[in-house]
């Protein structure tokens, strides 16, 4: 399993942080450009990578304040699960970790990394900027 992951901290409660992360709706503030077709509820998203693939994915689970599991819906190109893991650093401050463990094989591992490393980090650094 490779895992590739970034870390942030915020500065806004864990609880704020946790609200803003459980809503997958909130989500598409945090993609990059070359996230197409993007469609979303509380629980689940789907969307397209340009020239890439389609994914959707759900919320599988919830532990309050703490950690956010989601796991794609239909097949994905790869095993794949998405995590965020919030620890609050103060009363008004949380570092927030967003954790991507993919099933890839060496071929795989040698194209994607790059790819999945960039858009943990656009995604830590969105959040930051969109929570302030």
């Amino acid at each position: 399993m490779t895992v590739i992951q970034n870390t942030v901290e915020i500065n806004k409660p864990v609880s704020e942080v946790y609200n803003f992360l459980s809503d997958m709706n909130n989500h598409e503030q945090l993609m990059p450009d070359n996230i197409v077709n993007w469609t979303s509820t509380a629980d689940e998203t789907r969307f397209t990578i340009k020239n890439m693939a389609k994914l959707s994915l759900r919320i599988s689970e919830r532990l309050e304040n703490k950690e956010l599991v989601s796991v794609p819906i239909e097949e994905a190109p790869f095993p794949l699960t998405l995590r965020w893991q919030l620890e609050p650093t103060s009363e008004n401050s949380t570092n927030a970790t967003f954790i991507i463990e993919a099933g890839l094989n060496m071929m795989m591992k040698m194209m994607a990394s790059g790819p999945l490393q960039k858009l943990v980090d656009y995604q830590v650094n969105r959040l930051k900027e969109v929570l302030g």
